[in-house]
């Protein structure tokens, strides 16, 4: 009996041995870092109307991420609003008025910014940079030539469901006419251009009546020329802004770089003048993403804004685009999705039921 109770024992111990020594789930305990900030540290002429961003190594939890936790000061504390992106975990300063020239900034992130488990960083986030006395210049615009005829011009082809207004030319070569589709067209008379019920305007081919053939040539090169002129831009004022994701921002003209895709989620809005210029860089694919919308504030003229993008362009559902889209791929545009400017695709453009309608010369 005694060795029964004895064994007993034992086995009871052991249990609890283990239990005691089982690894506890303590959920995630790892402190967020921040893994890259513009300005970079030490930076010098920075300009004085330009961004503060700092983006982090995880999502963050947005109610820490205030003008409490991430703070810019000169000779006085620099006031301004925050925006966190989180697609990109990216929290953008903007000033409320243009910083200090000729001063030493020290932008700090404080312990009190925590990621979604609710864990701070470890130490505070310290770096510093000095302004110039430079405002960003608005860039030359870039020139479209005779692409600047056509709303919407195309090497491959242009192709649309539903009920699509569009006002202004359409043009497509080396594709022929048979690469319009949707449209319902007839040709003209002369058999220089088509029309359609969906166009106020016309539409041109490479394989309809002299002189047309020529004039589509010359507005394909024209639009390569464009995108390259737009691609070849340098000194950028402002790169990886926001990490490859402007929404919720307010943009001053310049000239804008990314070495990634550009996302639009939930709006931007770009501010300056009728004269203002804006030059937008991106290496991959621009996405518009349902229901956002470009806001044009203080006279700013969707002529003068330039999206060069090396990828493809997509407008989501009921989303709101303007500018000059100089596309080296396709541009998509989702059921609804609203348009003004001009978009000039190296390859094919495909509506859905849009509004589409070219921006003033």
């Amino acid at each position: 009996m005694k060795k029964l109770i004895f064994t007993g024992l034992l086995a009871v111990l052991a249990f609890g041995f283990i239990i005691s020594c089982a690894p506890v789930d303590e959920g995630d305990i790892t402190a967020p870092t921040v893994i890259s900030v513009i300005p970079l540290d030490a930076s010098m002429a920075v300009p004085i109307n330009g961004y503060v961003t700092a983006t982090f190594s995880e999502a963050m939890n947005p109610d820490t991420i205030n003008t409490a936790t991430f703070t810019v000061v000169g000779d006085t504390a620099a006031a301004g609003t925050i925006v966190l992106n989180p697609a990109s975990s990216t929290a953008i300063f903007t000033p409320s008025a243009n910083l200090m020239s000729n001063t030493l900034y020290t932008a700090t992130i404080t312990t009190g910014a925590e990621d979604l488990e609710g864990n701070g960083l470890a130490t505070d986030y310290v770096w510093t940079f000095t302004t110039g006395t430079l405002v960003t210049e608005s860039p030359d615009p870039v020139l479209l030539g005779t692409a600047e005829d056509f709303v919407l011009l195309s090497k491959s082809g242009i192709s649309t469901t539903g009920t699509t207004a569009i006002v202004g030319n359409l043009g497509i070569s080396p594709a022929a006419t048979s690469y319009y589709t949707g449209f319902s067209h007839s040709l003209d008379a002369s058999n220089e251009f088509a029309i359609s019920s969906l166009v106020t305007g016309s539409l041109y081919a490479a394989d309809m009546a002299p002189p047309t053939p020529s004039k589509m040539t010359t507005a394909i090169s024209d639009m390569e020329t464009a995108f390259t002129d737009a691609a070849g831009r340098t000194l950028p004022a402002f790169t990886e802004l926001g990490a490859g994701d402007v929404s919720g921002l307010t943009l001053v003209p310049g000239l804008y770089k990314w070495g990634t895709g550009l996302l639009i989620t939930s709006g931007v809005t770009l501010s300056g003048s009728a004269t203002d210029v804006w030059i937008f860089q991106i290496a991959q694919d621009l996405t518009v993403a349902s229901g956002a919308m470009v806001t044009l504030s203080g006279g700013a003229l969707a002529k003068n804004v330039f999206w060069q993008v090396s990828g493809q362009t997509t407008l989501e559902t009921s989303s709101d685009f303007k500018g000059i889209v100089l596309c080296q791929t396709a541009i998509v545009m989702r059921t609804g999705a609203t348009f003004n400017g001009r978009a000039l695709a190296q390859t094919a453009i495909t509506l859905d039921a849009n509004a589409v309608t070219e921006s003033s010369m």
